[in-house]
């Protein structure tokens, strides 16, 4: 089968799977972009991974995206943009400068737009900022959609959400539901809505990546010597008996 009969295929099965309607716009969006452009067992149900990042399965993607009830035009914020996907997805339904995406690792960032290039969504604007800090110089923001978990949304995304908007995002450590909120009047936020349990890791700081730079010295001190073969021939032992010898003969 070519990967257009395949997609058609693995779309038509959602709502049924999901026991909930996920609505033309989102149906449409999903039979449209190119799966196997993104990851590579595109059609398979499992989790892959890609530079340390989880790839989301079809059916959580369709969750999240029918859950953030976007429409044409609304300027959306992806924060975790992983290897592109979703943000691909939401660019078919509200259009591709309407949506940004923003990751903490450097290298799912060039991923991304490497992989959105190939796709025909080079419009998409891909930038690697910290997730919690959100996008400002873009904001406000209509729809946020948060694809890593916390146990309330960061202040400075809420004070990126614009009146009337909406942000999606899996709430929780252990045990996590994907929820949305609206902006209340009491200038916070409400539940309007719970979408089913979801398993994603926590929202990164700057550090934690699996590019990142290590924080802690000793460990990227010693991740750095082996790197360098520093310590393949004799050990760290004989390194320290040669200083003393040194050390002794002055």
């Amino acid at each position: 089968m070519d990967h257009e009969t395949l997609r058609a295929d693995m779309v038509d099965g959602l709502e049924h799977a999901l026991e909930r309607p996920l609505g033309a716009a989102v149906l449409d969006a999903l039979g449209t972009v190119p799966r196997h452009e993104f990851v590579d067992d595109a059609y398979e149900p499992g989790s892959d991974e890609v530079a340390g990042s989880r790839v989301l399965g079809l059916r959580t993607v369709a969750r999240m995206i029918a859950a953030l009830e976007a429409g044409e035009g609304d300027d959306t914020l992806v924060v975790g943009a992983g290897v592109g996907y979703t943000a691909a997805v939401l660019a078919e339904i509200v259009g591709g400068r309407h949506v940004h995406a923003i990751d903490i690792d450097r290298r799912l960032v060039h991923i991304a737009r490497d992989n959105l290039g190939a796709a025909g969504y080079d419009s998409v604007l891909v930038d690697r900022r910290d997730g919690a800090r959100g996008y400002p110089e873009y904001a406000p923001f209509d729809r946020v959609l948060i694809e890593s978990a916390v146990h309330d949304v960061p202040r400075a995304i809420r004070e990126q959400l614009a009146d009337g908007g909406r942000i999606v995002f899996p709430r929780g450590t252990t045990d996590q539901t994907l929820v949305a909120v609206e902006p209340a009047g009491d200038g916070g936020l409400e539940l309007v809505g719970e979408f089913g349990p979801v398993g994603f890791r926590p929202m990164l700081v700057d550090g934690e990546q699996p590019s990142g730079h290590e924080r802690n010295r000793t460990r990227r001190e010693d991740a750095e010597f082996d790197s360098q073969g520093y310590f393949a021939k004799t050990g760290w032992e004989y390194e320290w008996l040669d200083w003393d010898d040194r050390l002794d003969s002055r």
